[in-house]
């Protein structure tokens, strides 16, 4: 988050900037689900701190239950409805604008569907909720600073919120079937492995570091040069299936 504010912008009353760290083009399902959370997050707040819910996470609502709808009926992410597409619509791309949506699946499906979204948005709203009553402290000296200063910026929002720790991706895909997951890592780029060799500590072993071992060469060969075998040496990588590697991206 680079920015929070207070001040009502057009039809909101307040507004959130988030801007990417580096360029992407593809989402896990578990960044998905993170970003439902942060979708749900005004919610839960107003059910923490009135006991009740307002009109102002309509947007925020809006906005998740299309993104889960999409996660079950567009990007396969169902574990029961699997890699299958469900819906036609019907646009126009040269108006940058849809103008129907056909189902072309069954009333029981429908229902699975919709059963299949609400539990994504439930465990999204949950896991919002028990961050806010962790950090409440965290919560509060947020919304006294914004009734001083009106608008937050990165360094502020950093420095208030330092002791937030990162969760574990919420709920982890099981959805493989019969398809096992491999258990060696993703191959590493000549940059990604030059990044690593630079990150290595001073005594050159980086067990605290990483988990597993894999080959990484001591002089790295440039783009279409081969590794001297002679030269590799065993280092440990980090391994979890299912999630994006720590190490930068070197695409």
């Amino acid at each position: 988050m680079h920015k929070l504010t207070i001040l009502p912008r057009s039809r909101s009353l307040g507004h959130t900037l988030v801007l990417p760290t580096e360029d992407k083009y593809n989402q896990t399902r578990s960044e998905m689900i993170d970003t439902l959370a942060y979708a749900l997050g005004g919610r839960a707040a107003e059910e923490l701190v009135y006991h009740e819910p307002t009109t102002g996470a309509s947007d925020d609502i809006q906005k998740a239950t299309g993104m889960a709808r999409a996660m079950v009926t567009e990007y396969g992410m169902s574990t029961k409805l699997g890699a299958v597409k469900y819906g036609q619509t019907d646009g126009e791309p040269f108006l940058g604008r849809t103008m129907g949506h056909e189902a072309n699946y069954s009333d029981s499906v429908a229902a699975l569907i919709d059963q299949e979204v609400r539990g994504l948005i439930e465990m999204a709203h949950d896991e919002a909720w028990e961050i806010l009553v962790e950090y409440r402290d965290v919560l509060d000296a947020m919304v006294l600073e914004l009734m001083e200063k009106e608008t937050l910026v990165k360094t502020d929002l950093e420095r208030i919120a330092h002791r937030v720790v990162k969760r574990p991706p919420l709920a982890p895909y099981n959805g493989f079937g019969k398809r096992t997951p491999s258990d060696k890592p993703p191959v590493m780029t000549p940059r990604e492995l030059a990044v690593l060799n630079m990150s290595k500590p001073a005594n050159g072993s980086v067990g605290d570091l990483y988990g597993e071992s894999a080959s990484v060469s001591g002089d790295l060969p440039s783009y279409g040069e081969a590794a001297d075998p002679e030269a590799t040496q065993q280092i440990p990588l980090p391994h979890n299936p299912g999630t994006n590697p720590p190490y930068p991206s070197g695409a």
